[in-house]
């Protein structure tokens, strides 16, 4: 370890002395108006600690990672599933892959608390429990050639928690992939610039992978300027396809989005991961960070004033017209993927760790990558709390309480302590080019409106539509790179699940089991996409109540598989690294699960709500939302399904938590009876630096490879 120089204390110091006085500034402020550059300023100066430090312990000290150990992409190198991708290209694709919904949709709800929790739970989540996660998963999934969530907790907790794990992954995996493709034909429904653009991302990463594997092998900063370039050309030709005769061809129904969808799906689930996958999600990457950092740089520039409260009145009365509940504990499930997410850890042990080319990569690619999603989580909170807190809650309530026109809207919205006129609120709409802005729920409108709010103050007032549809379109772009990873981690889910019971399947890339269980995967949520778009009550539209909490029990399931490990692999001094976050997360979301199933108000408890309803439908009474009868019963149908689902999903945890702490007793009482399922020690031919920049040491290593490699005379 080197001596940290008089230069590099002053240089972390300064940073220190940011985020503390960004941290002391929102604290302390009571009801005076503050800049959204001090959330920037906590949340930066958090992350940078945290990952120059705190990653830095749990890479070196706990897990010990070693860079001279072959991964499983090298010593299986197939060229379908396991491929030795470039960190660069391998940490975009990461990042994409685990960058869904999540972090753009769940911070603009959770502000209807305030801007002060959701900032809190969005920054310490992810240092402390969500980046430590991801890279923990990575790691022990990296040992073991690449095992899924569900598989590693099978081998390692035993067969009865490991088939509670697997059976619960494999749920919540296609709920969460249902959910994302739902976000995604919502977003580009009746959108020609949108689909042209998205869609040109496809034979851009094509293009890309070849350029990688067969044109110009290894000349990443080539086809990184290549893919620019195109994306580019892409975004801003999608306006003028919208503006010509081809926008009929672009502008396509939910219904024929969903083929599309599933198609591509299975497409991208099946072919080699370096023609498609890793291509298009490195390239996707490059729009997603590039305009959150504009984004970022704009709010530095604007310096717009956060409106909405530090914490609002909803935090503790829990009757928030957004989403029922106090802010112990949904406030921390809403957000969910900004700080903690049990997605990415399917991510963590699918597709990364047959890619990753060292060991020691696992601290840029998994701690690095979830601060860069959580610090979209943050721009998304700035973005629905610089806007005027009337349009927000105006936005953000469902038709059936503030009712359909701007007077109801205005008039309702004022009663909850916040000022809206109806002349504003038709203007909001006008200003984006909407006919209305009003019960636009889902969060993902709010932030386009947001983000409209913050580059129009830099690039003028006349722009203001354009970057709202920009924003549109951008959102819809960053939920489709987790879709496609996701679909192919979902195939080695279910893969695993096979092999226990016909060996091939063993063999990930075996390819009648790929194409048969990609199919199965695609049909699942495909199926439920299909039924949610043509029905507004049924498929996903039902499941999708229980996303968040579904998402936060995954991640228990992930802590405590990690914690396991610890202790089993002779970490148990070092246990509380995932413990601690474990224990709260568990806390948290069976709390909320609890509540969700058997609490006595009916905006909370599923159970409850389907008694009311099926009371009025016994009374022949309607109740909103439901405009008939057989809406009426398909809201008992759902809450019982929600209800049945969340008290199953739980209890799984649960028989999964008790597994793990018997292993992690038995273990420190009888250590011999333990076994590791870690792959043999091979050691590495693989030249390539841990981080994102090169050190010297690295670069005169590669220097002496190339030397060693080159073809005599």
């Amino acid at each position: 370890m080197r001596r940290a120089n008089a230069r590099t204390i002053v240089i972390w110091t300064l940073v220190a002395l940011v985020g503390a006085v960004g941290w002391t500034v929102l604290a302390l402020s009571r009801g005076e108006e503050i800049s959204a550059v001090w959330m920037i300023a906590a949340a930066l100066g958090s992350y940078a600690i945290a990952y120059r430090f705190y990653s830095k312990f749990i890479a070196y000290k706990v897990l010990k990672v070693d860079r001279t150990r072959a991964t499983p992409a090298e010593r299986l190198d197939n060229g379908i599933d396991f491929h030795p991708t470039d960190r660069r290209v391998l940490l975009g694709h990461h990042f994409a892959a685990i960058a869904g919904a999540g972090p753009l949709v769940g911070p603009v709800l959770a502000a209807q608390m305030g801007y002060l929790p959701g900032t809190i739970w969005i920054v310490v989540g992810v240092i402390f429990a969500g980046a430590v996660q991801d890279m923990v998963v990575l790691f022990f999934s990296t040992r073991r050639d690449g095992r899924s969530l569900g598989q590693m907790a099978r081998e390692e907790i035993g067969p009865f928690g490991g088939a509670a794990a697997l059976l619960a992954a494999f749920a919540i995996m296609i709920i969460l992939l249902g959910v994302l493709a739902l976000v995604i034909v919502n977003a580009l429904a009746e959108s020609p610039w949108g689909t042209f653009s998205i869609g040109m991302t496809v034979p851009i990463a094509l293009l890309m992978g070849f350029y990688l594997r067969v044109l110009r092998p290894g000349r990443v900063v080539e086809v990184s300027v290549l893919g620019v370039a195109l994306l580019l050309f892409a975004l801003v030709s999608g306006r003028w396809v919208a503006e010509s005769s081809w926008a009929e061809t672009f502008t396509l129904a939910p219904s024929t989005l969903v083929i599309w969808l599933v198609a591509y799906g299975f497409i991208a689930s099946i072919l080699p991961v370096w023609m498609l996958l890793a291509p298009r999600d490195y390239l996707s990457t490059f729009m997603k960070i590039g305009t959150i950092v504009l984004l970022a740089l704009g709010v530095i520039i604007a310096m717009p004033t956060l409106k909405m409260d530090a914490v609002t009145d909803f935090a503790s009365r829990g009757d928030g017209p957004v989403f029922a509940g106090s802010l112990f504990p949904f406030v921390f499930i809403t957000i969910a993927c900004g700080a903690l997410s049990g997605f990415h850890a399917l991510i963590s042990s699918g597709t990364t760790p047959k890619m990753i080319q060292k060991e020691s990569q696992v601290r840029m690619i998994g701690y690095g990558s979830m601060l860069m999603e959580s610090s979209v989580a943050v721009m998304a909170l700035v973005a629905a709390s610089i806007i005027d807190p009337g349009l927000y809650f105006a936005m953000n309530a469902p038709a059936g309480v503030i009712g359909t026109t701007v007077e109801s809207a205005s008039q309702v919205v004022t009663g909850w302590g916040y000022q809206i006129s109806p002349e504003d609120l038709a203007q909001a709409a006008k200003n984006v080019e909407e006919a209305s802005l009003q019960s636009r729920t889902g969060g993902a409108p709010t932030l386009a409106v947001g983000v409209s709010e913050i580059f129009s103050q830099v690039t003028g007032g006349g722009m203001r539509a354009f970057w709202y549809h920009f924003a549109i379109m951008f959102e819809a772009l960053f939920i489709l790179t987790a879709l496609d990873a996701g679909t192919r981690v979902g195939r080695f889910m279910l893969q695993d699940m096979l092999g226990n019971v016909y060996r091939p399947f063993k063999n990930i890339s075996w390819k009648p089991g790929l194409i048969l269980t990609s199919a199965i995967v695609c049909g699942l949520w495909g199926y439920f996409l299909w039924v949610g778009v043509h029905e507004p009550l049924g498929g996903i539209n039902q499941l999708f109540p229980i996303f968040g909490i579904a998402n936060q029990l995954l991640a228990a399931v992930a802590l405590a598989v990690c914690t396991t490990l610890l202790v089993k692999s002779g970490r148990l001094k070092w246990a509380w690294v995932t413990g601690v976050p474990l224990v709260w997360d568990a806390t948290v979301t069976l709390t909320a699960s609890y509540q969700k199933v058997f609490s006595s108000d009916p905006r909370v408890g599923f159970f409850k709500q389907r008694e009311i309803y099926q009371d009025a439908i016994d009374k022949g009474q309607l109740l909103k939302p439901a405009t008939s009868m057989d809406d009426m019963r398909t809201i008992v149908t759902n809450s019982t399904v929600d209800g049945v689902l969340s008290a199953v999903l739980a209890l799984l945890v649960v028989v999964v938590l008790v597994d793990a702490a018997r292993i992690c007793v038995r273990h420190v009482r009888r250590p011999a009876l333990s076994t590791l399922s870690e792959a043999p020690y091979v050691e590495s031919k693989i030249v390539a630096p841990d981080g994102l920049f090169p050190t010297k040491a690295e670069k005169e290593e590669a220097a002496r490879h190339a030397i060693g490699t080159a073809p005599g005379p």
